[in-house]
């Protein structure tokens, strides 16, 4: 019960603490030349990036860029775009090697799009990168020593005051966290996760699999509670990690590393020190110290 208490008053203390960050409007005026069309086609692809035709052969599922990085990153929520390039390079713990902006955006490929990682410096990968860039336009540069983030909310991704409630949680969380998907959610997202109309799948083969930020607990919650529902992003701490329990304990395509590279002599080199990596739901969940069989109420999962 003193757990229960605790974990109430921590819920509400976290939502009347968190407010945006003062991030600036996106710019409007494109480059001119050469320059403005390779913006542009990064606009259209971070848009469109499982139907574009120069890059819907590299995602394994439905999602696109703007999934994750609402209106394309032009959005002052969690997930903008705005003064991202600023931060690059950037070290990555995950990598354990400083990265370029092109391999930020292209190692979402492998995780967040299931697919393959575009080879640095074609079209495709400049293009977004043009794209993020401008966006950071007039914005004072910084490379990041610690983490690849966005610089407005480098102390709130991923928050960690809400790693406490998710360590507790319990089969009574993931219940009530269905509760909450199918009142809130179920409506854009479909009662099985499958997505509705323009609104993306959050699990089964069309969502983003495990080695991806969303299927991270802590990342994931942090992310809710910035923006969903949306247009209406008014769920407590409690909630928005209940419905992250709820969503993440779903079925969701494990990431082996090693499939997703083309490759060496087609990729050419791989800004990594990292070479074998692999998530599934249970480990994702064991990384919290939680059972995720007795989390779904001992339904057996991968």
């Amino acid at each position: 019960m003193k757990r229960v208490i605790v974990a109430s008053i921590l819920s509400v203390t976290l939502a009347m603490a968190i407010e945006l960050p003062k991030v600036p409007d996106a710019p409007t005026q494109y480059p001119e030349g050469e320059l403005g069309r390779l913006v542009k086609l990064g606009e259209d692809i971070i848009m469109n990036t499982n139907t574009h035709p120069m890059t819907k052969n590299l995602v394994g599922n439905r999602l696109q860029c703007k999934s994750c990085h609402l209106d394309g990153g032009k959005t002052k929520s969690l997930g903008t775009f705005m003064g991202t390039a600023t931060v690059f390079p950037a070290y990555s713990a995950r990598e354990k090697t400083v990265q370029s902006l092109q391999d930020r955006i292209n190692n979402c490929f492998m995780r967040s799009m299931n697919g393959k990682r575009p080879i640095i410096d074609t079209e495709v990968s400049m293009a977004m990168a043009a794209y993020v860039s401008w966006l950071s336009t007039g914005l004072p540069m910084k490379g990041n020593a610690k983490k690849p983030v966005n610089p407005y909310y480098s102390k709130l991704w991923p928050n960690k005051d809400l790693i406490p409630l998710i360590k507790s949680a319990t089969n009574k969380n993931y219940l009530n966290g269905k509760k909450i998907y199918e009142e809130r959610c179920a409506s854009c997202h479909g009662m099985d996760g499958n997505g509705v109309d323009v609104f993306p799948p959050l699990w089964g083969e069309g969502a983003y699999n495990t080695g991806a930020g969303m299927s991270k607990l802590d990342k994931m919650a942090t992310w809710v509670m910035f923006n969903m529902p949306l247009g209406d992003a008014t769920l407590s701490a409690q909630d928005a990690v209940d419905v992250t329990i709820y969503v993440d304990a779903q079925p969701h395509t494990d990431f082996y590393l090693k499939d997703h590279l083309y490759p060496a002599e087609q990729m050419g080199y791989y800004n990594s020190k990292v070479l074998e990596e692999k998530h599934t739901v249970r480990s994702n969940f064991k990384a919290f110290g939680l059972d995720v069989d007795a989390i779904r109420g001992d339904k057996k999962i991968k």
